[in-house]
């Protein structure tokens, strides 16, 4: 793309303005997620560090100097045109930080990017999705790129049984299998893909005559009561192999701990890229944080209100009652407003729609006081961040955690398929814009996978990525565990 329109509009909104070039960053994304929580321009602030703060304090009071504060000024090159982008960026660095926050609604307080609001919406989602399927009326695959997950592919799940018999095969002649055999799936989607894998793993085994089927015990784990109960819908077939648990995919040990040691496979399916991530930045060889907060846009704010009979200044209220009671049970309880569930749930839509982050840099004082997963400190991004320059890049909190939670279920001779959104080098960050972007109801960033290469070696466990390789322009990447030689 020709970014010289966009340079030219940056130079002249800049002499319009008498802004500092000095102390401007300007970045240019072409945010491709039809859904988004950024703005077309953004400008974001760029907190100095507790020491740059006090040498900025003496020279202030020595020169009489204004407010020297930093700023990013980020450009959606998809959304901005060149017909008003002068005219977008003018007013970015123009408006005063007070007249800019008249125009917004904010529904929460500056905090990391794991504990925003927009991950409520995300759980909301996910334990409400049979009603908002029902407003939408379309199911949430559908909502995919392509319509489907890339995962639900019957040569693909051929080649995990293969190998799990090889592995069964091979503690079997040591008289080394036990007679309880595990297999657990995590985010089950619509039961296709199951359906397929245990109908594949049935045939196999009926040709070799090893009579694992007879002995497995599939698990199906998921957040969604709605998605298990449409999961074992499709595997009536198989009805005495399975089971299905509601879990946090974050921290999957607290429900399955009973499997600890013992799972031959875990089979991992769109899940990561749809858990809580911090974002941290590197720039200009300093690392900041990257702090959000949840905004609607005024004009938004007004016309939510007014279609729901509200006041523009009660929908902090009542979005976070409708987080935490759901429709169901904010249509009792605020009948007079939401009628019915379905008042509500279009309610919940008209807010997700409109859902804005404004952001801003915080400088990281110490990475060892930062903490990655539990009990790991932020150390561990040191030589990740350090050797790729300035850039801006997902911590995966979530992901991470969940990947070494998971590791504790495995049997000494298990391993972890995992199909997602995995970058496997940093610098991929500085070609693409990865998230976080909206599927439908629900949130979506790219995975940090050196962090959890790094993980993995921690633990025991080496890493492999390898293309999806059952369907052709998949973004898809499937991560495989294997023990440290």
């Amino acid at each position: 793309m020709d970014l010289t329109p966009v340079v030219a509009a940056v130079l002249d909104a800049a002499r319009d303005s008498a802004a500092d070039l000095s102390r401007l960053r300007v970045t240019c994304d072409w945010v491709q997620y039809k859904g988004s929580f950024r703005e077309p321009v953004m400008l974001r602030r760029i907190e100095p560090s507790a020491y740059d703060a006090a040498q900025a304090s003496r020279d202030i009071t020595a020169n009489g100097g204004g407010d020297r504060h930093a700023h990013e000024l980020a450009i959606d090159l998809r959304r901005a045109t060149s017909a008003d982008l002068k005219q977008r960026i003018l007013t970015a660095l123009t408006m005063p930080e007070e007249r800019r926050n008249a125009c917004r609604v904010y529904l929460e307080p500056w905090g990391p990017g794991r504990a925003s609001i927009i991950w409520s919406f995300n759980a909301l989602y996910w334990r409400a999705l049979g009603l908002w399927e029902r407003a939408s009326g379309r199911e949430y695959e559908q909502a995919l790129p392509g319509g489907e997950s890339d995962a639900r592919n019957a040569s693909s799940a051929r080649e995990l049984i293969e190998r799990l018999f090889e592995v069964w095969d091979e503690l079997a002649a040591r008289r080394a299998l036990s007679d309880e055999l595990y297999v657990l799936e995590l985010g089950v989607g619509n039961g296709n893909q199951a359906r397929v894998w245990l109908d594949e793993f049935a045939r196999l085994d009926r040709d070799r005559g090893r009579d694992y089927y007879r002995r497995l015990n599939y698990l199906m784990a998921d957040y969604s009561p709605h998605v298990l109960d449409r999961a074992r819908a499709a595997l009536l077939d198989h009805s005495d192999r399975i089971s299905s648990l509601v879990l946090d995919a974050v921290q999957p040990t607290q429900t399955l701990g009973f499997l600890r040691y013992k799972v031959s496979l875990v089979y991992i399916s769109n899940v990561y890229d749809n858990l809580p991530t911090d974002e941290i930045a590197r720039l200009g060889g300093h690392l900041y944080h990257v702090q959000v907060r949840a905004f609607l846009p005024l004009e938004a704010a007004d016309r939510i209100a007014a279609k729901h009979n509200l006041r523009p200044e009660d929908l902090p209220e009542q979005i976070a009652r409708l987080l935490r009671l759901g429709p169901e049970l904010l249509s009792e309880a605020a009948s007079d407003t939401f009628p019915t569930t379905l008042a509500a749930v279009e309610f919940w839509r008209d807010a997700w729609s409109d859902l804005r982050l404004d952001e801003r840099y915080i400088p990281i004082e110490g990475l060892d006081t930062y903490q990655v997963v539990p009990g790991v400190s932020g150390e561990i991004l040191r030589p990740l961040v350090e050797s790729n320059g300035d850039l801006r890049a997902h911590v995966s909190n979530g992901a991470a955690t969940s990947f070494v939670d998971t590791l504790a279920l495995l049997h000494p001779h298990g391993w972890i398929t995992c199909h997602d959104l995995f970058l496997t080098d940093l610098q991929q960050y500085q070609t693409a814009f990865r998230g976080p972007g909206k599927y439908d109801g629900s949130v979506v960033n790219w995975v940090n996978g050196p962090l959890l290469v790094a993980l993995g070696r921690r633990h025991g466990y080496d890493i492999t990525f390898e293309p999806f390789g059952h369907r052709q322009d998949s973004n898809v990447l499937t991560l495989t565990t294997h023990p440290l030689e």
